[in-house]
């Protein structure tokens, strides 16, 4: 299958996202074929924020900033028992959300010029992508057929930097929480 996904991303664009490995097993062959971030190498998640600050503005004073930041937040544990929709977007919603939303108000006031997607959202809703530019009956079948496969939780511990290279989203660095 031909990769268009480095048409998404710009080189040197980073994000902060929580990894669901447990979330792997039923959704890597779907996300594989169907999330172009899952070809560009970037593993089932949450986000935090996207964009974040640009790789050239990544430096020991970001990386302590990111840390103190992150650790102030104690571990979760997340529990994803139904799906939800954008337009043509299948995604996983995450319970509870309060936790993750903390998060990303804690980083964004430290850097209020890298605001979620953006700014192009009045209000940002967690979620864990499945699928993305998809018709509806893609989706109705999809979500369907992974009815069977929830709930499931995860145990969230940490926040992981990624930086995208140009051709791949690499884990720059990964941020503990609880200190």
């Amino acid at each position: 299958m031909a990769d268009d996904s480095g048409a998404l991303f710009e080189a040197g664009q980073t994000g902060l996202i929580i990894l669901t490995p447990e979330a792997e097993p039923t959704l890597r062959g779907r996300r594989e074929r169907l999330d172009p971030s899952a070809r560009a190498g970037v593993p089932a998640h949450v986000t935090v924020l996207f964009p974040f600050l640009d790789a050239n503005r990544l430096d020991a004073g970001v990386d302590a900033a990111l840390a103190d930041l992150v650790g102030r937040h104690q571990p979760f544990d997340l529990r994803f028992a139904s799906s939800g929709r954008f337009p043509d977007v299948l995604y996983l919603v995450p319970e509870p959300d309060a936790p993750l939303r903390g998060l990303t108000r804690s980083i964004v006031e430290r850097w209020p010029e890298a605001p979620p997607y953006g700014g192009r959202f009045a209000d940002i809703v967690p979620h864990l992508t499945v699928v993305q530019g998809q018709e509806a009956p893609v989706l109705d079948a999809i979500e369907a057929d992974l009815a069977d496969t929830l709930p499931f939780t995860c145990h969230v511990s940490a926040v992981e930097l990624m930086v995208y290279d140009g051709s791949r989203w690499r884990e720059r660095s990964s941020y503990a929480l609880g200190g």
